[in-house]
């Protein structure tokens, strides 16, 4: 019996699988997309039941029309091998190309990104919503569900407004001039308020006539302005970036498109009453005031009150000069203290007295001790009147002679 080591059978593996399988076509999903910096991609393949680990290497990978990203279905065309290192199989992939939804889904995003760049979705240019629609213009097909329930949340919400249907082709070929060409309709001879363009919901290629670029243009060169109900809330296109607003679905857009009347009848009662109120308050404020006034003792006597004001001004005019003497009484005293005790550290009046500043020269340092003299030592002797220079002969404990 022949034992294995795990490195040989993981080789027997490889060569039974890299062998034995020929070049193959696998179709998935892409997830978990990775780039690796030497440039290899890495990346899963799965639908509902499994999942296949891949890898492209760099030099094939520079083949790609397009930019791989989760959640695109694609074609893979390659062969299994077995990475021996880790001891599990994957698939080397030579080719990759879109397959089915992902094709249209590259289309939406180049037609989303021409459009975007033309400054077709600014919000510069979405027109306001009318509050309240007299007459509503409806592009979509007249027999699906969408155009049934977009007319029974109208009436119910609102059944005075007036909805003129332009039956449409919402899919297949053609069902984009269909679109384009109600729109334009609708501006040139109907007398609506307001469009909603849309469908009920289903796959990416039946919603795709509203990514269609003449649909996209025609909306954004209507005047009326437009509500895009296309689909599902999780449904998303062209069409709803270029209409002035997006409803979730066509359910929605009738919500959004009318105001429920008897709301406004609530709202308008509540109104009513408020301003009711309001004006009855400030009417009987108004008449308190007033009463007020007629007893008040200035529309009686105002002479009484005028005299009465003009005492309390000579009051605070007495008052005011009082305070004024006292504070400048204050100030003149400080004055006269400041100024004497100024003088009597002013340094000239110390030298009246038969004093005298002797200062070294040349630094003109002040001499207070006799010691700090030299014989032949230069002095500037300050008086009261007048300076003289000097030069020390002898020098004393108690008296300096020169």
């Amino acid at each position: 019996m022949k034992v294995y080591s795990v490195g040989e059978l993981t080789q027997a593996v490889k060569a039974l699988l890299e062998d034995g399988l020929p070049v193959l076509w696998v179709e998935g999903e892409i997830s978990d997309y990775t780039v690796h910096r030497s440039g290899h991609h890495y990346f899963t393949l799965k639908d509902s039941e499994s999942v296949l680990s891949c890898v492209m290497w760099r030099g094939r990978s520079s083949a790609l029309g397009f930019t791989p990203k989760p959640g695109m279905k694609v074609l893979a065309q390659g062969r299994i091998t077995v990475y021996e290192k880790g001891g599990r199989y994957q698939f080397e992939v030579w080719a990759l190309q879109l397959s089915g939804e992902g094709e249209l889904m590259i289309a939406f995003e180049r037609m989303k990104a021409k459009l975007a760049a033309e400054g077709l979705f600014d919000s510069r240019h979405k027109k306001p919503i009318p509050r309240f629609p007299a007459s509503i213009g409806i592009v979509t097909s007249p027999t699906g569900a969408a155009v049934r329930d977009l007319a029974s949340v109208i009436r119910r919400r609102n059944p005075g407004v007036e909805l003129i249907l332009k039956p449409v082709r919402v899919q297949g070929e053609g069902a984009a001039e269909e679109i384009a060409k109600a729109i334009d309709a609708f501006n040139r001879f109907g007398s609506v308020d307001l469009l909603i363009v849309g469908r009920g919901g289903g796959s990416l290629e039946d919603l795709w006539p509203f990514n269609e670029e003449i649909v996209a243009r025609a909306i954004f060169a209507s005047k009326i302005p437009v509500i895009s109900a296309v689909g599902h809330e999780i449904d998303f296109s062209i069409a709803d970036l270029t209409a002035d607003l997006r409803a979730p679905t066509p359910s929605a857009a009738g919500e959004l498109a009318v105001p429920d009347s008897e709301e406004l009848k609530r709202r308008i009662s509540d109104s009513r009453y408020r301003m009711k109120t309001a004006l009855k308050t400030r009417i009987d404020n108004y008449r308190n005031r007033l009463e007020w006034v007629r007893r008040s003792r200035g529309l009686n006597r105002p002479l009484d009150i005028v005299r009465q004001y003009a005492q309390q001004v000579d009051e605070l005019r007495r008052r005011m000069d009082s305070a004024t003497a006292v504070f400048l009484d204050k100030r003149r005293n400080r004055i006269d203290r400041i100024t004497a005790s100024l003088n009597a550290l002013n340094p000239r009046n110390v030298l009246k007295r038969g004093y005298s500043i002797c200062r070294k020269l040349p630094e003109m340092e002040i001499v207070t001790e006799a010691e700090k003299l030299n014989r032949s030592d230069r002095l500037d002797i300050l008086f009261a009147s007048g300076s003289a220079i000097a030069r020390v002969e002898k020098t004393e404990e108690s008296r300096l002679m020169v």
